[in-house]
């Protein structure tokens, strides 16, 4: 998610009623879930660092505690005033809680028990950037913003807005429990056809940008990925009517590219990988060798792929990673 949800989402939870357990709980929660975060900084090392930092150990379990305290170094820094700091680190633990909780509901995912484990563990519900969930949160805070302008100007008391902050996060939560029932039911509908005459071996469904009941489902057979569209609210489905993308034959090629670093640190994250091999202008005789995660653009398109350069005698002569497509900036997600 990107920083304006988990902002918001931190709001709701001050004014849903944390605001009155701990007085500083509103600035506390406007850092504390957004600080997991702080591993972005990683890309100023390049795009490969990037990847190997990203939603990583900033977002696992294990160092909840330590990223919780950074709120309230913070807060020691520029507040002036009493703090009762336990009930502040409690309030800190539960914004960096609910940065982790977002993230883990899209296709990108957190490695939630590192150090142990590099797993990514993703729900696939919502994108990346949700614009619904982002509207149910702006509506509230639009909605507090401007009552308590009211109450200002006629002299009343402003409200706590407890009861908007609730129906805020109770209809985020509505939604994703939504999300997840529709995502259930493509990805059941994907596994019920044959692709090109084969079953599928893997299937997973991706939520689009705006539209809860659009989604796009990718399928892995044994020679193909096929991309296909699935419209839950129409019930028209064509298994045929997608982008198939054949899985290219074993090569020398693509044996050199696998035993490069760069293939070891994008091969712990990437799902869904296709590999290209094409011939390369220079030097005479060489190849690339691109290998893209379909999950976040095709083939070609630059997001998410490795490249790497494959001389005539299957020496590797260049290795390279993109984020995004060339010029580019990895945004906050």
């Amino acid at each position: 998610m990107e920083p304006a949800t988990h902002t918001l989402t931190g709001y709701m939870m001050s004014r849903a009623g944390l605001a009155d357990w701990c007085p500083v709980a509103t600035p506390v929660l406007l850092l504390a879930a957004n600080v997991p975060d702080i591993d972005f900084a990683a890309w100023l090392g390049g795009d490969l660092a990037l990847l190997d930092w990203h939603r990583g150990p900033t977002h696992a379990l294990f160092f909840v505690a330590f990223l919780a305290a950074l709120p309230l170094a913070a807060l020691r820094i520029f507040h002036r005033g009493p703090v009762p700091w336990r009930r502040a680190y409690a309030v800190s633990v539960l914004g960096v809680l609910s940065h982790l909780a977002l993230d883990s509901t899209n296709i990108y995912g957190v490695r939630l028990l590192e150090p142990f484990c590099g797993r990514y563990f993703h729900l696939d519900i919502t994108a990346l950037v949700d614009v619904w969930i982002l509207a149910i949160l702006a509506a509230a805070a639009a909605w507090l913003l401007i009552a308590r302008l009211v109450s200002t100007e006629i002299g009343a008391a402003p409200g706590r807005g407890r009861r908007v902050a609730w129906a805020a996060l109770a209809l985020v939560l509505l939604f994703e429990g939504g999300r997840g029932v529709l995502h259930a039911r493509a990805v059941a509908l994907l596994e019920s056809f044959l692709y090109g005459g084969r079953p599928p071996v893997r299937v997973a469904a991706f939520p689009r940008f705006a539209t809860p009941f659009s989604w796009v489902g990718l399928v892995e057979t044994g020679t193909a990925y096929h991309v296909v569209d699935v419209d839950l609210l129409s019930g028209d489905f064509d298994p045929a009517g997608g982008k198939t993308y054949y899985k290219p034959a074993p090569s020398r090629v693509i044996e050199a590219a696998r035993g490069t670093a760069t293939y070891r640190r994008f091969s712990r994250f990437v799902e869904y990988g296709i590999w290209q091999v094409l011939p390369a202008p220079e030097p005479e005789g060489a190849a690339e060798v691109r290998l893209t995660d379909l999950r976040f653009g095709a083939p070609g398109e630059g997001r998410f792929t490795a490249k790497f350069l494959v001389g005539a005698g299957g020496r590797v002569l260049a290795q390279s990673f993109q984020f995004h497509r060339p010029g580019q900036r990895p945004r906050f997600r």
